[in-house]
């Protein structure tokens, strides 16, 4: 009997040292549980920082990328502007090149019509001077040759307006110099001291007639009486085709 109490004894005692072992090695586990759950809730926090962090970076990335879109947009558009205002610039230029040019031509032309009344005007003067003799009196003005000549001369007196033989063979002398130069118009002018232009008017005509009558076109002649202003006689002006000149440079400024 004492045995019996002694085993079941001996038995409780292994169940309670048991019992206490497993209880011992649970709270253990527990404990070590508790540190990997610690563990784990440090990381899942820190996981959770990274991923914020991560998220933040990606949000400012996406809001950066987005910014350089639309400056890359604005700076495409600021050169397609660019591109385009610079064509039409150059359009501009090239326009205003191209009419520069045709003024250019248009001077030129001028130019050269001008320079061609110089040589012209040269050439008359010489045949004046070979035709009229050296003691006539001969000028320039205006691009154009002056051959004058006093009233008594032409019409034997102040107040003639009937050509004198040697008034007539002085007439017929100019017309050979139109003859000679027919690209030349002719002005013949009487000149009035009084303020009376009528009889120089007639003096004038009178000469008028005389080269009309020798030969030149009546188109290239004209006449008329004006104040002399303190001079009087007659004054025959060989001069380009003004009419001509004008009508060339109006046609070159249409162009």
């Amino acid at each position: 009997m004492k045995n019996y109490f002694l085993a079941i004894f001996l038995l409780a005692f292994s169940l309670t040292s048991l019992h206490a072992q497993r209880k011992s090695d649970l709270i253990a586990e527990i404990d070590e549980l508790k540190s990997q759950l610690d563990s784990v809730n440090s990381e899942l926090l820190e996981s959770k920082k990274t991923e914020r962090i991560a998220t933040d970076k990606a949000n400012s990335y996406e809001s950066q990328v987005t910014e350089l879109q639309d400056a890359n947009n604005t700076l495409m558009q600021n050169m397609k502007s660019f591109a385009e205002v610079s064509n039409k610039n150059s359009n501009i230029v090239t326009s205003a090149m191209a009419s520069l040019e045709a003024k250019e031509n248009q001077l030129k032309a001028i130019k050269d019509a001008i320079s061609s009344n110089d040589s012209t005007a040269i050439v008359i003067l010489t045949n004046v001077k070979q035709t009229m003799g050296e003691n006539a009196k001969i000028s320039v003005a205006n691009g154009g040759v002056v051959v004058s000549n006093t009233l008594n001369g032409l019409f034997g007196s102040d107040t003639g307006d009937q050509l004198t033989a040697e008034g007539a063979s002085w007439a017929e002398k100019i017309a050979q110099i139109l003859a000679a130069n027919p690209k030349a118009n002719v002005t013949v002018e009487g000149l009035s001291m009084t303020g009376d232009i009528h009889i120089p008017a007639q003096q004038a005509l009178s000469v008028a007639r005389k080269l009309k009558e020798a030969g030149v076109e009546a188109e290239r002649v004209a006449s008329l009486g004006r104040d002399g202003n303190l001079k009087e006689g007659i004054q025959v002006i060989i001069h380009p085709a003004y009419g001509t000149f004008y009508d060339m440079v109006r046609e070159e400024m249409k162009k």
